[in-house]
């Protein structure tokens, strides 16, 4: 049996290990998926010219994606389970990429639409799957840590989109193909080679972890087992299996759904539109669009980091929570009355606000839901939340359409922030599994439990 000190030793040696190791891989997926997500905000023009694609039917193929993925979501995670993060993080990579590859060949709207789809279905599960997996390898005294700076890499991703956009759309008739078509052909080629690359680096459990010695495998999968342990406690027996489909009753599912909604119809909205919006700075190419663009996802990098310093230091992330979402709120509207230069930089506050809302969000998640019910809850969460990938595009490209602005869907977006920051507030927090080991749960108390076995 280690000692304490020996036991604290091996896990703050195996948690930088984790850090070194595996992160920068989750951080790497991450770019791959950013960069496959947001292309189109980039290719919108060129489609329009030379496939006929307009705003209405750019924003519809756009919001398929969420539609596929809300629908395939829950399933993939159920697959991940049963076959491990390694295999079905592998699969997911190397089916989005060739669906990816797939979008440089498209002719015609209905292809747009199917392969949009296609490329939703092949990436279900990917995130929840990542939260997962940091909840099965790091304690929960540095979880916040590791989902902020994995986060955050989508924000990284974002602010390097832009200019890999810009010079990928440059290569206009290189051997014959259109820039677009470059620019779906390479980062689907690049997310194949990367999800290769993860089944070979990737471990499904600590204990398949070779470089770990043996004494951070002990103290590190005690830790988790203790943790566990103490969330049992804390929150009730939690035996027998769980019921998916009742989990969709809870109020509490349903609040942190309508909220993860609200914070990714900003970042969705952003991450498709916020290229057409740069455009109407006077004098913008392709190339400088692209480089304006990651103004606001730079920014966004900078707030997060900071973020993820506050929200581990603080006992409850909601007034953080709801001051990013309100910082979104705030820089969306001032974004929607502002001069074309200044609705940039108002919009770069409001990434500030929504990119920051996200790693502060899924902190809630973990720390309050038994470990039995983490990764469908997790599932059901991203999920209906993803649909407001599906809305904002769609949207957006409906108001542009019959509007010839985007001003109405920003104030749309502000009000969705809002109404998020009051929803936060809703949330029945439950205190730390070290504060109430020995105690039962209040009376009373909204439960989040499995079905009992028969």
């Amino acid at each position: 049996m280690q000692s304490v000190d020996t036991a604290v030793t091996d896990l703050a040696s195996a948690m930088k290990k984790f850090f070194r190791r595996v992160l920068p891989i989750m951080l790497v997926m991450l770019v791959c998926n950013q960069l496959n997500r947001s292309n189109i905000g980039y290719a919108q023009d060129h489609l329009q010219a030379d496939v006929g694609i307009g705003a209405a039917a750019y924003g519809f193929g756009a919001g398929l994606f969420f539609i596929a993925y809300a629908i395939f979501e829950l399933p993939s995670n159920v697959m991940m389970e049963k076959y491990g993060a390694k295999i079905w993080l592998t699969r997911i990579m190397i089916s989005w990429g060739i669906v990816s590859f797939l979008m440089a060949f498209v002719q015609n709207e209905t292809m747009f639409y199917v392969l949009r789809f296609l490329l939703g279905a092949a990436e279900a599960g990917f995130f929840p799957a990542v939260i997962f997996y940091f909840a099965r390898w790091v304690p929960a005294g540095q979880r916040g840590k590791a989902t902020a700076v994995f986060i955050a890499g989508s924000s990284v991703a974002a602010a390097l989109s832009g200019p890999i956009a810009g010079l990928l759309l440059s290569l206009h008739d290189v051997l014959g193909l259109r820039g677009w078509q470059w620019l779906f052909g390479f980062e689907g080629v690049l997310s194949v080679v990367v999800g290769i690359t993860v089944f070979f680096f990737l471990d499904a459990k600590v204990q398949d972890a070779k470089w770990l010695t043996a004494g951070e495998k002990s103290a590190l999968t005690a830790t988790i087992a203790r943790e566990d342990a103490q969330h049992t406690t804390a929150n009730g027996k939690q035996d027998g299996k769980v019921n998916r489909w009742k989990m969709l009753l809870n109020p509490q599912i349903l609040l942190l759904c309508g909220i993860y909604f609200s914070v990714q119809l900003s970042i969705y909205a952003n991450t498709f539109w916020l290229p057409t919006i740069v455009k109407q700075i006077p004098g913008t190419t392709d190339l400088s669009v692209g480089f304006l663009s990651s103004i606001p996802w730079v920014c966004a990098v900078f707030a997060m980091y900071f973020a993820a310093k506050w929200q581990d230091k603080a006992k409850s992330k909601r007034p953080l929570l709801v001051a990013a979402l309100l910082v979104a709120a705030v820089g969306t509207l001032a974004a929607a009355v502002a001069s074309p230069v200044l609705a940039l930089v108002f919009l770069a506050v409001a990434a500030m606000g929504f990119k920051s809302a996200s790693p502060l969000f899924w902190t809630i998640p973990q720390s309050t839901l038994h470990p039995l019910v983490l990764a469908p809850a997790i599932a059901i969460i991203n999920s209906l939340g993803n649909l407001g990938g599906f809305v904002a595009p769609f949207g957006f490209g409906i108001i542009k359409e019959q509007t010839g602005s985007v001003v109405p869907g920003l104030f749309a977006l502000a009000a969705a922030s809002t109404v998020a920051a009051i929803l936060v507030y809703f949330l029945k927090e439950r205190k730390p599994a070290s504060d109430v080991a020995e105690k039962a749960s209040a009376p009373g108390e909204a439960r989040l439990e499995p079905s009992t076995a028969k």
